[in-house]
């Protein structure tokens, strides 16, 4: 997929940083995961590589102690579709006893990485977990992580990876992964209320990553095909297709906009003004975690704030 210039671009971690990330916690981000102050149980743990920290705290959820996790992208600003990996990312990889990605063009730098490395890791492709394809005529919504169901099929996965790489602790892998999917029963709970309550509401976003939430929830996708295209391309939106865009809150067509804040641009910051000076409310959704919050703490907050905003 090709790169997005509208996105806001934050500079790279230095390898300082990076080294330094890597000796503190359970985790680390953009860096090795590797330290030589590490403790016998840190060192003993299943080194796993995540291409971000949404695959990387599922990875920690299942794996608990027993896995010492490299995020390679936490920062929101940057891009995964133009994410320039370096030398840490490489070495992480290298030592990677399970890999996970998005896949479907999302994060193609793991897979250049692993194809120009010596890696035996076991790879986690989340769209090949997904099982989704693209509709005909259509591209393949690759931002799988806001599908429930998707996530819950992850956590399995995950699970019998980290128990190939350490089959003692094969039961408490297999455990936590059903102590997750648990957690993610609330949250399908509460989009088949918004879909009872909601049913055919529409709704705008500025790009296609929170459709699958939306779409469980019953939600329909008002947005011209041709705006949320241009803004996850990074293209510019035609003057045609801005105004019919904006006509949406103008005439209150819709009842919230779904923006991603993690795309920033001119025709997207209309589109939000437009929605504000119209009383329709806003929803702001993320592509990478945000600090201090777990992936079910997320995205309740994501699926609690639309319900909010729809019962305005």
């Amino acid at each position: 997929m090709p790169a997005h210039p509208s996105r806001r671009l934050a500079p790279l971690i230095t390898g300082v940083c990076l080294v330094c990330l890597a000796g503190c916690g359970g985790s680390s981000d953009s860096g090795s995961g590797t330290d030589a102050t590490q403790s016998p149980a840190a060192a003993a743990a299943v080194p796993v590589v995540a291409s971000t920290n949404v695959y990387g705290d599922l990875a920690e959820q299942i794996g608990g102690a027993k896995v010492q996790v490299t995020s390679v992208i936490s920062d929101p600003d940057q891009d995964p579709h133009s994410y320039e990996a370096n030398t840490q990312n490489q070495l992480a990889l290298s030592k990677a006893k399970v890999v996970i990605e998005n896949g479907g063009g999302y994060d193609d730098f793991v897979d250049r990485m692993l194809k120009s490395g010596d890696s035996s890791a076991e790879v986690i492709n989340a769209v090949k977990v997904s099982g989704k394809t693209a509709p005909a005529g259509g591209e393949l919504n690759e931002h799988v992580w806001y599908d429930f169901p998707t996530v819950s099929k992850l956590a399995d996965s995950i699970a019998a990876a980290l128990a190939k790489a350490d089959p003692r602790d094969a039961a408490t892998f297999t455990g936590n992964a059903k102590a997750f999917k648990e957690k993610l029963k609330p949250l399908e709970q509460k989009e088949a209320r918004i879909r009872a309550d909601h049913g055919g509401d529409e709704v705008a976003i500025t790009e296609p990553v929170p459709l699958y939430m939306i779409e469980a929830s019953g939600l329909k996708n008002a947005t011209p095909e041709a705006f949320s295209e241009a803004i996850e391309e990074g293209d510019d939106v035609s003057p045609r297709t801005l105004r019919d865009t904006l006509a949406l809150f103008t005439g209150k067509k819709v009842k919230a906009l779904v923006y991603n804040e993690q795309t920033s641009g001119p025709q997207t910051e209309k589109a939000e003004q437009a929605a504000k000076a119209a009383g329709i409310p806003v929803v702001p959704v993320t592509e990478t975690l945000p600090k201090g919050k777990d992936y079910i703490g997320w995205m309740t907050a994501n699926v609690d704030a639309l319900t909010s905003a729809l019962a305005k």
